[in-house]
């Protein structure tokens, strides 16, 4: 699979539990820290987005953990977007450790965005517009 944005990264210590391999948690981490980055590559901006009365949120996490990282291990995390109707944004997100290249962990995220002010569903033309340009850069149309 081709990716469009990827970032890498180092366990740090603190991030494993007493079996020495990272906490399941700490994944979720990793994944967010990507999605931010990328969408801040790309010009869009949570603070901007909502003081303009949007806000971005996670509606569900899918991960499937294939290997577990230890301490000092580096790895990247390589991102994908899909959009599915006007209100779900899905990240589609990998990650691999850099010395084997070895899928580590398969993770789907469905976003939504809602009114800052009233909490409901509302459609934001600037994520749905960044969303359709890297989807079709891509020739992504679902996740397998």
């Amino acid at each position: 699979m081709d990716y469009i944005f990827e970032l890498p990264f180092k366990v740090r210590d603190y991030e494993c539990d007493l079996q020495g391999i990272v906490n399941n948690s700490v994944y979720q981490n990793y994944l967010e820290h990507t999605r931010h980055e990328f969408l801040e590559h790309i010009g869009l901006n949570f603070a901007k987005m909502h003081n303009e009365g949007i806000d971005a949120v996670v509606f569900r996490v899918e991960i499937d953990y294939k290997l577990p990282l230890k301490s000092g291990d580096q790895f990247v995390c390589k991102l994908n977007v899909v959009r599915e109707g006007k209100l779900k944004f899905i990240f589609l997100q990998d990650i691999y450790r850099l010395s084997d290249m070895r899928l580590i962990l398969k993770g789907k995220v469905i976003t939504t965005t809602i009114s800052s002010q009233t909490g409901r569903p509302v459609f934001a033309q600037s994520l749905a517009d960044a969303f359709d340009l890297y989807s079709r850069k891509n020739g992504q149309l679902a996740y397998s």
